[in-house]
């Protein structure tokens, strides 16, 4: 009896966690995936040692919405196309492996250019206001400083921007070009130290999007380490934690 009461446990264990996966699969799959920060391209709305969530939803489901790429097949199912100013996850277009986030600019049909640091959209220069200095002193050799702007793309979505200055090369005067059919154009919001759709990385296949970024759930600086418990409280940036992102 003894015996037959540690086999049932058993099966109940190996079924709790079975279960278990299987509801962490389907979360990670269709609602809800994490994703650390680990580079410095959307300061200041995202900084190194940041972790959010991902909706996969959004803007339907495709190849890459699933662990490995596990179901290959072409497209997306239930599309929808990403508003301007919708900060998006996807799939390196060079590799279709690697992780980048960056911010949507121009969707299929628009022209989008940068003249002398300045956005163009459709021909239009994009409104920008300047907010002051910024500087970045973690997870840097020395600290950097940056001017920090708020940008007013022409849908009406307001987000901070940095520059180094509107001189940079490569990034602050760039050819106009069209977004093709199926493809976003996405730009990181630290503008001058980022590599986005004005270098390696092009337009992006709407295919290649994972999801929108709606919210963080942990932060840190590096004013700690893991072998000091002591100093774990200080690292956490308590203020930022379940800030919605936009």
């Amino acid at each position: 009896m003894l015996e037959e009461k540690k086999t049932d446990s058993f099966k109940d264990t190996i079924k709790t966690i079975i279960y278990a996966v299987l509801i962490a699969v389907v979360i990670r799959s269709f609602l809800f995936e994490p994703f650390r920060i680990p580079s410095g391209s959307m300061y200041p709305t995202l900084e190194v040692g940041d972790y959010l969530f991902v909706s996969k939803y959004t803007y339907g489901y495709s190849r890459y919405s699933f662990p490995a790429g596990i179901i290959p097949f072409k497209g997306r199912i239930w599309e929808s196309l990403p508003e301007r100013g919708d900060i998006v996850v996807f799939k390196f277009p060079q590799d279709n492996k690697t992780d980048f986030i960056k911010r949507v600019i121009g969707l299929p049909g628009d022209t989008v250019q940068i003249r002398r640091g300045r956005l163009y959209i459709n021909n239009k220069m994009v409104e920008r206001k300047k907010i002051g200095e910024y500087k970045i002193s973690e997870f840097v050799i020395r600290p950097e400083l940056y001017t920090e702007y708020e940008e007013t793309l022409p849908n009406g979505v307001k987000h901070r921007i940095l520059e180094v200055s509107d001189h940079e090369p490569q990034v602050d005067n760039t050819t106009k070009v069209t977004v093709p059919e199926g493809h976003v154009f996405v730009m990181g919001d630290n503008r001058d130290r980022s590599d986005d759709s004005r270098v390696s990385v092009g337009f992006v296949p709407v295919e290649n999007l994972i999801g929108k970024a709606r919210f963080l759930f942990f932060s840190h600086n590096d004013k700690g380490a893991w072998y000091k418990p002591w100093t774990w409280p200080k690292i956490i940036r308590w203020s930022k934690i379940f800030d919605t992102l936009h």
